[in-house]
C-alpha cells in the first residue's frame, strides 16, 4: 500500500480538509525462546504422540523378540495413558492395531479382550445401577437414611459421607458424589441463611490472607476461598465415593479391571462376589469411620474442645432442626414411593442376591443346581437388563380388566428405564479401557514378556514379604494420584502376576492389595473424578485437597496393607499356598526362561538392572 492510501482526510468546522497519517503501532516481538515454550505449550500432546513411537524403537531394533515388541507396545501405552497425550479410550485401542502387526497377537483374540465376561458384567451392573438414578430411588434412600442418622453436625456429616460410601458400591463414584453434592449443598446453604455457618470466607478475612485481589464488583465464586466446614463436607463425599467403590465387584472399574485380569491369566481361580464382599465390607467401613474422625479433627476440631473450630461448629437445638427441615423437604419433593421405585428395588435386591448365591462356596450355588454348565457373573447382570425393559414402569394395563371407562390410559406403559437414557449415560468409553488392559495381560502372557520381567524381578523375594506388600501399596497409591486409577491397574496388575509365580507366592496377595491401591487417590482433584467434582463445585484449592487426604491415605495405606496378612487370610485360607496350577504356570515360566535369556544380550540394560537389583537385595552393594 502507499503512503496516499495510508493517508486519511479529515474534515474540519471550515469545509476544508487536511490530510493526517495513522499512527502504526510496533510489533512485539518474540525471541525464539518464547517462541518455543508458546508452541510447547500448545501442542507437547501433539509432540508425545508424535515423539514416543520413534524414541521407543530401540526397543524393538536392538533385539526384535516378541517379549520386546510386547513391551515396546505396554511403554507406549503407559506413556499416552499417563500423559493423556490422546484420549484414555483411544489410547486403549492400539493393542487391536499394535499386537497383530507386531506378531503379538492374532486379531481374533485381541478383540475377544474387549468383550468378556468381566466387561458385560460390569456393563449389566452400570444399567441396574442407572435404573436406580432412573426413578431417584437412591434419593429417596440418601435421604431417607440421614434422617434417620440424625442432623447435628457431626451426625450430619456422618451420614453425608456413609450414604455416599453406600450408594458408591453400586454405582459409579462419579454419579455417587454428583447426587450427593447438591444435597449437601443445600443444607449448607440453607444453615448459613439461619446464619448457623458460613460455606466461604467472608470479604474481609479473603482479603487478610491474600485471597482476593479484585474489586468487589468483580468477585464471583471462583474468588471465594471455602470455609473448614465446606472442605470437610464435600471432600468427606469425595473420599467415601473411592473408599466405598471398593466394596463390591462392579463398585467401580478399577476392581472390574483386576477382575478380568486375573480371571483372564488364571482362569482356575476367579475372583467371586461373595468372597470380595466378605473381605472389603470391614476394610471398607474402617476406612470411612476413620476418614470421617480424621476430616471431623482437622476441620471441625474434634477432641479438641477448646480450639475455633469445635467452638464455630456447633449447631445446637436450632441448627439441628434447620438441617432435619431442608431433608425433609427434599424427601416430600419426592413424593410418595411409586411402582416403578418399588420394582427397581427389588430387582436390585435380586442381582445382588444371584451375584452372592451363584457358587458362593459354603453352599451349593444356584449355577450349579441348573446346569453343568460353567455360569459366570455376566449371565445373572444381563438377565436383570433384560428383565428392566420387560417390566411395566407402573401398572395402569390392569385398569382395562377392573377398572372403569373414564380411567383406562391413554398411552403406552413404559419399561422401567428407557435404552436413550442408558445410551447417553453409560461412561462407554471405560469399555475400551478395561479391554485395553485385558489385551495387555493376555499379549504380556503370549508373547512371554510377563515371563522375562518375572524373571528379573526374582531377586526382590529376598525382600521381607510385608516390606514388599507394602512398598507394591504405596507405589499404586502414589502413581494413581496423576494418571487414571484403571489406566495404573493395566500395567501394574499383568506384571505384579508374573512376580507373585516367580516368587511363588500366591498371586492374589499382590494383586488384591495392589488393585485396591489403584482407587485410593485423595490429593489431587486430577487423581479421580470425585475428587474433580467436589473440588470444582465448592472451589477448593489444591492445598486444601492435599492436606484432608493426608489421613485417608494413611488410614487406606495401612489397612490394605495389614488386612491381607490377618482378615484376608481367614476369608481366602488359600493365600497361604502356592496352588498346583499357580505351580504349574511358574515352572513353564522357568523352561522358557533359558530361551528367553538366550534372545537377551548378556550385555542389555534389562540384564543390567536385573544384577543391579539382585546385588541390592543380597546385600553386596554398599
Amino acid at each position: 500500500m502507499t503512503e496516499a492510501n495510508d493517508k486519511q482526510a479529515v474534515p474540519h468546522a471550515n469545509g476544508n480538509t487536511e490530510e493526517i497519517t495513522p499512527i502504526t503501532l510496533p510489533v512485539r516481538k518474540l525471541s525464539c525462546w518464547s517462541r518455543f515454550k508458546l508452541f510447547l505449550g500448545l501442542y507437547w500432546k501433539s509432540m508425545v504422540v508424535c515423539i514416543t513411537p520413534f524414541a521407543l524403537l530401540p526397543i524393538i531394533l536392538l533385539n526384535d523378540i516378541p517379549q520386546h515388541r510386547c513391551m515396546y507396545v505396554v511403554l507406549l501405552m503407559t506413556i499416552f495413558w499417563c500423559s493423556e497425550a490422546l484420549p484414555l479410550p483411544v489410547t486403549s485401542m492400539l493393542p487391536i492395531v499394535l499386537f497383530p502387526t507386531l506378531g503379538i497377537l492374532e486379531t481374533d483374540k485381541t478383540c475377544m479382550m474387549y468383550m468378556k465376561d468381566a466387561m458385560l458384567m460390569f456393563i449389566g451392573g452400570l444399567i441396574v445401577a442407572l435404573a436406580v438414578q432412573y426413578c431417584n430411588l437412591h434419593k429417596r434412600v440418601a435421604l431417607k437414611v440421614i434422617s434417620i442418622i440424625g442432623c447435628s453436625q457431626r451426625k450430619l456429616n456422618f451420614g453425608l459421607i456413609a450414604v455416599t460410601m453406600f450408594v458408591s458400591m453400586w454405582i459409579s463414584n462419579t454419579a455417587a458424589v454428583a447426587m450427593m453434592i447438591p444435597i449437601m449443598q443445600a443444607v449448607l446453604e440453607e444453615l448459613e441463611s439461619q446464619g448457623l455457618c458460613k460455606m466461604y470466607i467472608d470479604d474481609q478475612k479473603a482479603e487478610e490472607e491474600g485471597m482476593l485481589n479484585k474489586k468487589p464488583e468483580e468477585k464471583t465464586l471462583t474468588d471465594k476461598k471455602p470455609t473448614k466446614i465446606t472442605v470437610c463436607y464435600f471432600m468427606g463425599a469425595a473420599y467415601a465415593a473411592s473408599i466405598g467403590g471398593c466394596g463390591s465387584v462392579v463398585g467401580s472399574g478399577t476392581n472390574l479391571a483386576f477382575k478380568g485380569i486375573y480371571d483372564s491369566l488364571f482362569p482356575d481361580d476367579e475372583i467371586d462376589f461373595p468372597n470380595w464382599i466378605i473381605f472389603n465390607i470391614p476394610v471398607m467401613l474402617i476406612n470411612t469411620f476413620v476418614t470421617w474422625a480424621y476430616l471431623q479433627w482437622y476441620f471441625m476440631g474434634m477432641w479438641r474442645p477448646n480450639s475455633k473450630e469445635a467452638k464455630q461448629f456447633q449447631l445446637g437445638k436450632d441448627g439441628e432442626e434447620v438441617a432435619r427441615q431442608v431433608i425433609v423437604k427434599r424427601y416430600n419433593e419426592l413424593g410418595p414411593i411409586s411402582q416403578q421405585e418399588i420394582q427397581v428395588a427389588i430387582l436390585f435386591l435380586l442381582s445382588v442376591a444371584l451375584f452372592f448365591l451363584r457358587a458362593p462356596g459354603f453352599i451349593t450355588g444356584w449355577a450349579e443346581l441348573i446346569t453343568k454348565t460353567k455360569i459366570g457373573d455376566a449371565t445373572p447382570a444381563i438377565f436383570i437388563v433384560i428383565a428392566l425393559f420387560m417390566l411395566p414402569a407402573n401398572w395402569n394395563w390392569l385398569k382395562f380388566f377392573t377398572g372403569k371407562p373414564d380411567d383406562l390410559p391413554k398411552a403406552t406403559t413404559p419399561s422401567l428405564i428407557t435404552w436413550k437414557y442408558i445410551n447417553s449415560n453409560v461412561p462407554w468409553s471405560l469399555i475400551f479401557l478395561l479391554g485395553g488392559g485385558f489385551a495387555l495381560a493376555r499379549g504380556g502372557k503370549e508373547s512371554g514378556m510377563s515371563a522375562m520381567l518375572g524373571t528379573y524381578l526374582s531377586g526382590l523375594s529376598d525382600l521381607p514379604f510385608l516390606l514388599l506388600l507394602f512398598v507394591i501399596c504405596l507405589f499404586a497409591q502414589i502413581f494413581t494420584e496423576f494418571a487414571s486409577n484403571v489406566a495404573i491397574a493395566n500395567v501394574m496388575l499383568p506384571v505384579l502376576a508374573e512376580m507373585a509365580l516367580q516368587m511363588e507366592v500366591h498371586p492374589l496377595y499382590l494383586m488384591f492389595p495392589a488393585a485396591l491401591s489403584c482407587s485410593m487417590a485423595f490429593h489431587t482433584p486430577v487423581g479421580t473424578p470425585p475428587n474433580a467434582i467436589a473440588a470444582g463445585v465448592a472451589n477448593i484449592g489444591t492445598k486444601d485437597i492435599a492436606m484432608a487426604g493426608i489421613g485417608p491415605s494413611l488410614i487406606s495405606l495401612l489397612t490394605i496393607w495389614l488386612s491381607f496378612p490377618t482378615w484376608g487370610l481367614i476369608v481366602y485360607p488359600k493365600l497361604t499356598t502356592f496352588p498346583a496350577w499357580a505351580r504349574a504356570m511358574a515352572n513353564a515360566t522357568k523352561l522358557a526362561a533359558p530361551v528367553v535369556a538366550a534372545a537377551i544380550p548378556s550385555s542389555g540394560s534389562l540384564q543390567m538392572l536385573a544384577n543391579a537389583t539382585n546385588a541390592v537385595v543380597n546385600g553386596t552393594v554398599h
